[in-house]
């Protein structure tokens, strides 16, 4: 497993990821960060959803961010430690699946270190302790994965399957994979027309709209590494697999 960073800032210390993958099919990725002076980020789209442990001035906090369909702006609460654990696609809460997560975040209650989730309270991890965490959740019968359709199954069938498991259609959970990884090229210096024909995208048109939605600075500011002086959440390029 190796750890990776991006980040930037509007003034003072910028805001900085550090990610990795984990040793468990149910977390696609395990991040922290740290705000600094930081007040506010260009949030891109995703189709997995996070638990989000942050401390700061004011004390602990927990919640759940759901998939977000499309790139905006939110608040970051400065001088403020956050770790998250990113779900693979497909694994869920049973009583609050992704359809209902949807660019949406959800509070958890916290006791100190503690938080409470289904009747039950649990140590609020590490960056380090990610998969104990997802472990003991689905130990708890708290986290599942969706079971998948059957062979005989009509494409209206695993299309619904998909909406409810996962919270976007296929083609939006595709969309937005491309152009993460789009970004994630760009900022590692890419000319946009290369990647605009190595992605699929009909013109350079095409993946100047697509970012604009699902990522929010254009191409240019991607390869400058200036969000237009406002940071992005977490990108990397993803796999988009399913859980197992």
């Amino acid at each position: 497993m190796g750890a990776k960073e991006n980040g930037g800032g509007e003034t003072g210390r910028p805001l900085r990821f550090q990610h990795r993958s984990a040793d468990s099919n149910l977390i696609e990725r395990a991040w922290t960060s740290r705000s600094g002076d930081t007040s506010r980020m260009t949030s891109v789209a995703r189709a997995h959803w996070d638990f989000v442990f942050w401390e700061g001035p004011d004390g602990r906090h927990a919640g759940i961010q759901g998939p977000e369909s499309m790139a905006s702006e939110a608040p970051v609460p400065p001088q403020t430690e956050f770790v998250g654990v990113r779900l693979a696609l497909g694994v869920l809460i049973p009583k609050l699946p992704p359809s209902q997560l949807v660019d949406r975040f959800v509070a958890l209650p916290v006791d100190g270190r503690w938080l409470h989730l289904g009747g039950e309270r649990f140590a609020i991890p590490s960056y380090a302790q990610a998969e104990d965490f997802v472990a003991l959740l689905v130990a708890k019968g708290l986290l599942v994965v969706a079971e998948q359709p059957g062979e005989r199954a009509t494409e209206r069938t695993r299309q619904r399957h998909h909406l409810n498991a996962i919270g976007l259609s296929r083609r939006t959970v595709q969309q937005i994979t491309r152009a993460q990884d789009a970004a994630v090229r760009l900022q590692s210096g890419e000319p946009p027309a290369a990647v605009a024909q190595d992605a699929g995208y009909f013109d350079q048109p095409h993946l100047a709209r697509s970012l604009r939605r699902f990522i929010g600075p254009s191409a240019t500011e991607l390869a400058r590494s200036d969000s237009t002086g406002r940071p992005l959440s977490l990108l990397y390029k993803t796999h988009g697999g399913v859980a197992q």
